[in-house]
Parts: C-alpha cells; structure tokens; sequence
C-alpha cells in the first residue's frame, strides 16, 4: 500500500516501510489472506478491476486470474520499487498482459479519461488506515467504477487483536504501536467504519464481513502468523520509540516474549479483517 503526497492534502504516512524484509513480510500476509480476499470478492468474470495501492501486486494479478481469461486489472502504487517489483513478478508469472502496474496517488491516480466511471470492481486492501481522509479516497473509488460497479473495501481495526495465555509487555507494544497512528494523522480503527464510508461516498452498502486472519499452535500456518506480528512490530518500532511510551529494554523484551509465546502449545492469536462492499447506483 501507498500514495504520493497531493499538494492539496496533508501527506499519508505509512509506517511499514518498503524495506527487503518488510516486503517480505508482505508477501507471507498476502499468501496467508488472499484466498479469503478472493473468497468473498466473487468475481465473475470478464470485469475489469482497479486496485488502489496494489503493492507487490500478488492480489491484483490473483484478482485478474480469478475473473478468468478476459479480466484485466490495473494497479495503482506510489512506490516505485514495488512497481519495479510487482512488474517483474507479473512478467515471470506469464502475466503481464493482465495487469497494468502504475505508479501515482490514489486520490489523484494515473487513469486516463475514458476509463473514469469504466471499472467494474475498485478494491483497496489495508490502504484507508494510512492515509489522512479515507472518506476522499473512497470517494475517488465511486467515481472509477461504472454504475452499478463495485467498491470493495479490507482494512484493520486494531482493537480486536486477543492473545491466548495473554502477553501484558506485547499488549503494552500493541497499545504504543495503535497510539502512533493518530499521531501521524492515520486511523487504527478504520475497519468498523467501512460501510459508514462506503454510504457516505455516494455507494450503496451490500455487505460487511471478516476476513479470519489468526490462529493457533497445531496449525501449519501459526508460525508464519507470529512472524507477520513480530514483523509489524518491528516495522512500528522507531515510531514506538520516538513516542516515548516504551523503552527500547521494554519494547525487546516483549519481541523475545512473543517469540516465546508462539512456541507453546496451547498459544492461540485472534484477528480478522473487516471487509465490505458497495456498490454505486445507477
């Protein structure tokens, strides 16, 4: 996810980096959620999709290949090096004839005239929680799709995340890391407020879920899961430290405790995704 600063608008502020080991990290959650993301997009086929901070472009090129052979997907992204990357990644996949990568802001994205009000689905995914006016880009994705079109809308809500045995230094992390959002002008708890954003953007809501995004000891996927946290930790930690909420002893002690934790035997993590989708009138 990302976006260029507007002239117009106080920049975004995205505070995971574009780092090797960031990307990543990103990788493995995007392996771990697409499938639910791709579950309840229900693409029908031969639609076209634009999709708003498309990142490494894993879920841009699997929504292109879900819709069958006549979809076609473009990707809006401000980093040049996740543009670079996502192109070849494409290219080595065969797919560089679905999708268009390009790089620009998505309150002001790179699409030419004829395509404004032409899309058939606009999709963002944990783009609205890092930037200053949700409710302005969600507005800009009606304006992309046709009448009748589709907006579909992933983020996080950081306040439902449960650790089973608990982890008191990791939720004082947790609780440091969600209090830098605001002060960088970003909203921690966007997912609940998704069809809120979707009706006030002129889109008429249809539906609300989660995507489950947790899990437990005994499963394949938990150690990928406690990585992905200890990951979006670390990618917090100069801001948590600038915060001065924790000191750097506090805030490596609860990385070593969560490595611990993710070891036992009877460690459970809960989170999800909210997801909703709306669709313009017409």
């Amino acid at each position: 996810m990302a976006e260029r600063e507007s002239p117009s608008r106080a920049p975004s502020s995205y505070v995971h980096g574009t780092a090797p080991e960031e990307q990543d990290r990103l990788g493995v959650l995007n392996r771990i959620l697409n499938e639910g993301s791709l579950r309840e997009a229900a693409l029908r086929g031969a639609e076209r999709i634009v999709d708003f901070g498309s990142g490494l472009g894993q879920l841009t090129r699997a929504m292109a290949r879900a819709g069958g052979s006549r979809s076609r997907a473009v990707g809006i992204e401000r980093s040049a090096e996740q543009i670079e990357t996502a192109t070849r990644l494409a290219r080595e996949a065969g797919e560089e004839d679905r999708v268009d990568f390009r790089q620009g802001d998505v309150f002001d994205p790179p699409l030419r005239p004829d395509e404004w009000g032409a899309f058939d689905v606009a999709h963002a995914r944990f783009v609205l929680e890092h930037v200053p006016d949700p409710a302005a880009l969600v507005r800009v994705m009606v304006r992309a799709v046709r009448p009748g079109g589709r907006i579909l809308l992933a983020d996080e809500d950081h306040d439902i995340l449960r650790l089973w045995p608990e982890l008191p230094s990791v939720e004082k992390v947790w609780r440091a890391y969600i209090a830098t959002y605001p002060r960088a002008g970003n909203d921690p708890y966007v997912g609940r407020k998704l069809v809120a954003l979707l009706h006030d953007a002129g889109a008429k809501p249809r539906r609300s879920t989660w995507i489950w995004f947790g899990g437990s000891a005994g499963m394949d996927m938990f150690p990928h899961l406690i990585r992905n946290f200890m990951g979006v930790l670390e990618s917090g930690r100069s801001a948590v430290l600038a915060s001065k909420l924790l000191s750097v002893a506090e805030f490596d002690g609860a990385i070593a405790d969560l490595d611990r934790w993710g070891k036992r035997p009877d460690a459970a993590l809960w989170f999800a995704m909210a997801w909703a989708e709306g669709v313009k009138p017409g």
